[in-house]
C-alpha cells in the first residue's frame, strides 16, 4: 500500500514529541515524557500515532528525527538538527516570524530566519540551566505547584520580587529565603519569570532580532514568561497553538521533502 504519510519525531531531554503529516496537514500529534529510555519513548510515540491514524508500520513513507535523543530513534530514515527543525516548523506555523526563541529544558536557543524560513543566524545559551525552562520546574517544585500553574499565578503579582541571580541553584535558595521573609508565591513567580526573560532577551540581543518574534518550546506554554518577555521587549511575542511540537513538525516537513 502506498502512502503519503510522514512522521517527525523530536526526542528532548524532558519530553518527546511526534507529528504525523499527510499532504502537509497535521493528522496527529503526541507528546509524552522522555523518561529513562529515549528509544522506548520513540517507539511509544510511533505506536500511538499509527493507531490514531489507523496505519500500520508500513504506512509511513519516511521518518525524520531530531532532538537530544534523536540517535535513539532506530526507525528514523534521517536525523536533522533541532535548529533546522524548529526553524522549519515555526516558519510553517507563523510565516511572518523572523526571530525565534526556543525555551528548552536544558538549553535555550535563539535563531533568525530569512524570508524563506532558512536559519540565517543562531546562538545557544550556556551550560547553566538558569537560562532554560529547568528554572521554572525547580521553582514550581519549591513552591509545591505544578509547572503548568505558575504562569497564570504569576500574573496576579502586585509587587514583583527581584532576583539577584540567574543561577538555578542560587535562585532556588534565594526563593526559599524570600518565602521566609514573607514574599507571596505570585510575587516570587513574577520575579522568576522576569529574571528568565531577561536572560533570554540578552541571548536574543546576540543575534539580529528581526520582527516578528516568536517563542517556542516548553517555556512558551508559560503565559507568565511570555508576558515578561513582552514587557522587556516592548512588543508582542507570538506563540504557536502548541509550541512544544514545533521541532517535530519541522522534522515531519523535512520527511515530506518540504
Amino acid at each position: 500500500m502506498t502512502t503519503d504519510c510522514v512522521l517527525g519525531i523530536d526526542i528532548g531531554s524532558a519530553s518527546s514529541k511526534g507529528v504525523l503529516l499527510r499532504d502537509r496537514a497535521v493528522i496527529g500529534s503526541c507528546t509524552r515524557p522522555s523518561g529513562g529510555s529515549f528509544q522506548y519513548s520513540a517507539e511509544k510515540i510511533r505506536e500511538i500515532l499509527l493507531r490514531s491514524g489507523g496505519l500500520s508500520s508500513t504506512g509511513i513513507a519516511r521518518t525524520v528525527a531530531t532532538g537530544y535523543g534523536s540517535q535513539q530513534v532506530l526507525y528514523a530514515d534521517e536525523v536533522r538538527t533541532e535548529i533546522s527543525c524548529h526553524a522549519k516548523g515555526a516558519f510553517f506555523l507563523l510565516p511572518s516570524v523572523r526571530t525565534v526563541i526556543d525555551v528548552g529544558d536544558l538549553y535555550s536557543k535563539v535563531f533568525r530566519l530569512d524570508g524563506e524560513g532558512n536559519v540565517a543566524q543562531f546562538v545557544l545559551s550556556g551550560k547553566c540551566a538558569g537560562g532554560s525552562g529547568r528554572l521554572l520546574q525547580i521553582i514550581a517544585r519549591v513552591l509545591q505547584l505544578k509547572v503548568e500553574e505558575i504562569g497564570e499565578i504569576s500574573l496576579r503579582s502586585k509587587k514583583r520580587v527581584d532576583f539577584s541571580t540567574g543561577c538555578v541553584v542560587f535562585a532556588e535558595s534565594e526563593a526559599v529565603s524570600r518565602i521566609a521573609e514573607g514574599a507571596t508565591k505570585e510575587d516570587l513567580l513574577a520575579g522568576i519569570h522576569h529574571a528568565l526573560a531577561s536572560q533570554l532577551n540578552s541571548l536574543a540581543d546576540r543575534v539580529t532580532v528581526d520582527m516578528d518574534l516568536a517563542m517556542v518550546g516548553g517555556g512558551a506554554k508559560d503565559i507568565g514568561l511570555v508576558r515578561a518577555m513582552e514587557e522587556i521587549r516592548g512588543h508582542r511575542v507570538l506563540v504557536p497553538a502548541d509550541p512544544l511540537i514545533t521541532a517535530a513538525l519541522g522534522a515531519a516537513l523535512f520527511a515530506a521533502g518540504c
